[in-house]
């Protein structure tokens, strides 16, 4: 197989990654803290591309970056509402519950925007800008798109570390992953803080959906089908782990696109085979919060 095709492969596995990054590192962050097993996270997701299509058609004159904006917004607020109502009641339960709540919440979101947004497949035209293509050695067209989504997992990641590590909330952050009473204790409003971190969550998922967009049919139940690889981002790299969250997404990006080149019917085996051997070596995940 030639060098210019392994490449080729190894950057759009990149560019899939970074959006397995988006998605996941706000699940670990929301997992980390309030110890919640979101399953609706994907959905979240799913209205992010929802939103954006809607404003990127609804509104005159409206770029990509603008739709993806105001989306984002929709999304945190929808994230807000559902942690200050529902979820703030059943964190001390447990997670049997918490999961049956969440999934409760992707059948009313589904079927709320099977109603408002039908049930056809939508498609979201990538922006002028980054709609075309550049050419790698041995000839190989490479989407402009693909770097852009892999810039925007870089600066996401980046000013995701700036924000946990050095900043006062991010600090907040950290102790309430490591302990929620003594930060409580310490006269921290941590309902305050949970939602704060909820509506951040939500935002990450809502932008990827928007980025997603461009690349992925937008339709009901694609924040379904992602789901259970988020989780399993998350088991791999360590709750609350963002350190974790990204170099588990890139393996299990990678893995997912040259699975899909080299043993096709196989390809999705290799994320839960990655799963597996994680659980029996390193229960807690390849870097575990201390």
């Amino acid at each position: 197989m030639e060098l210019s095709y392994l490449i080729y492969q190894l950057i759009i596995g990149l560019s899939y990654s970074m959006l397995l990054f988006l998605i996941s590192s706000g699940l670990t962050i929301i997992f980390g803290l309030l110890n919640i097993p979101n399953f609706a996270h994907g959905t979240l997701y799913m209205l992010g591309a929802y939103f954006t299509y809607f404003f990127l058609h609804s509104l005159p004159g409206a770029s990509f970056v603008v739709a993806i904006i105001l989306a984002v917004i929709a999304v945190g607020v929808i994230g807000a509402f559902l942690e200050y109502v529902p979820l703030r009641k059943i964190y001390e339960r447990s997670h049997a519950l918490q999961l049956l709540m969440t999934f409760s919440f992707i059948l009313m979101l589904d079927d709320a925007t099977k109603y408002f947004a039908g049930t056809d497949f939508l498609s979201i035209a990538t922006p002028k800008l980054m709609a075309g293509s550049f050419t790698l050695p041995g000839d190989r067209e490479m989407p402009v798109y693909s770097l852009f989504i892999i810039l925007c997992g870089l600066v996401v990641a980046y000013l995701l570390w700036l924000g946990l590590y050095k900043t006062r909330l991010g600090k907040l952050v950290q102790a309430g992953t490591a302990n929620k009473e003594m930060l409580s204790a310490l006269g921290i409003n941590v309902p305050r803080l949970f939602t704060l971190v909820f509506v951040l969550g939500a935002v990450l998922a809502g932008l990827a959906g928007g980025l997603a967009g461009p690349l992925k049919a937008v339709s009901v139940g694609m924040g379904e089908t992602i789901i259970i690889t988020i989780f399993a981002i998350v088991i791999v790299g360590g709750v609350g782990s963002l350190k974790g969250a990204f170099i588990a997404s890139i393996l299990v990006g990678e893995l997912n696109t040259f699975g899909v080149v080299f043993f096709p019917s196989f390809a999705m085996a290799f994320t839960y085979i990655l799963v597996i051997l994680v659980l029996l070596t390193k229960p807690e995940g390849l870097f575990r919060i201390k």
